[in-house]
């Protein structure tokens, strides 16, 4: 079995299927959590004592410290998609991504995988990739030998992308459009895990990877695929920004008030302002190997449910 590898954010969407991946490739690993007695469902994804589960929380340095005793390699996944009582983007996605850098580069860690999103800029007029941009450069500052990894719209059966548009869908008359010309490359979840997988086990140091799928979408092709998978019948309905805005604005204040996931926030329409498609110069799943899945491989598997009928229900024709 391969050395110790330390996962901050393992138990989230993309972070189990990273733990996942990291197991089937014989590395020992340490799922770094706040509750571990919520995470105890980790240690099935590997062989019995090969997956360990440790309580640490990215804000405090002296637990970071400790969950990375040992470890050869560390992937850091922590990351927040709108912000609620104490969990603020500067706080996630820069000082905590630096805590992690700073406590590998103290311990001797070998590498350090920083998993950061694809639009990371600092000059964006969304806070969500400004601060993804300011923790790459936190965590290139204190572990120049960093990896960054930078996956577009990640989409898989419990994702928070096409599952929130199919739910639309199904409650509401029409469906709205925010941004129908912005442009979108959605990644299957298990090939951002399984590029994960591969540059750790590689032992790849300071590149930096842009992870996208086989295919560019607008928004307004994603609307039309999801009304067509969950069979509903809908006008897509063209959101101005400023309207947006405001249905934002009151997503908020929900999310400032209640720890549940806002239908939509200002800094996600600010999101949907331009375009989230990676970069033709920079290396991406095709350099370590992995085939993109392309979303109508996979979507569908778990759209069903929204039909009327739900997996009895007549399978629609595609609509790419």
């Amino acid at each position: 079995m391969q050395g110790l590898v330390t996962v901050f954010g393992g138990t989230g969407f993309v972070g189990s299927q990273v733990v996942r991946a990291l197991a089937k490739a014989g590395h020992r690993v340490r799922v770094a959590v706040r509750q571990p007695n919520l995470a105890y469902r980790m240690r099935m994804l590997g062989d019995v004592g090969q997956i360990e589960v440790f309580q640490a929380n990215v804000r405090n340095p002296a637990s970071v410290a400790r969950a990375l005793d040992g470890a050869e390699a560390c992937v850091n996944l922590v990351g927040v998609l709108w912000e609620s009582g104490r969990q603020k983007f500067q706080s996630v996605h820069v000082m905590a991504a630096q805590n992690v850098a700073q406590a590998a580069a103290r311990a001797g860690v070998k590498q350090l995988v920083h998993v950061s999103a694809l639009g990371a800029n600092a000059d964006s007029g969304s806070k969500y990739f400004r601060t993804k941009a300011e923790g790459e450069q936190a965590v290139r500052a204190a572990f120049p030998d960093a990896t960054i990894v930078r996956p577009s719209l990640v989409f898989g059966v419990d994702d928070k992308f096409f599952n929130k548009f199919a739910q639309i869908a199904a409650l509401s008359p029409i469906m709205p459009v925010v941004g129908g010309d912005s442009r979108v490359q959605p990644v299957f979840v298990g090939d951002v895990a399984a590029a994960i997988g591969k540059i750790v086990s590689a032992g790849a140091v300071g590149q930096t990877y842009e992870l996208g799928g086989p295919a560019v979408f607008t928004m307004r092709e994603i609307m039309q695929f999801v009304l067509t998978e969950t069979g509903r019948n809908r006008p897509l309905a063209p959101l101005p920004f400023q309207i947006a805005g405001l249905i934002g604005a009151l997503g908020d204040l929900q999310a400032s008030l209640i720890p549940w996931a806002p239908p939509l926030t200002t800094d996600q329409v600010e999101m949907l302002k331009a375009d989230n498609v990676a970069e033709a110069g920079l290396p991406g799943l095709g350099e370590l190997g992995v085939a993109p899945t392309a979303v109508e491989a996979v979507v569908p598997s778990y759209l069903y449910r929204y039909r009327k009928g739900g997996q009895y229900a007549e399978t629609p024709a595609g609509a790419f």
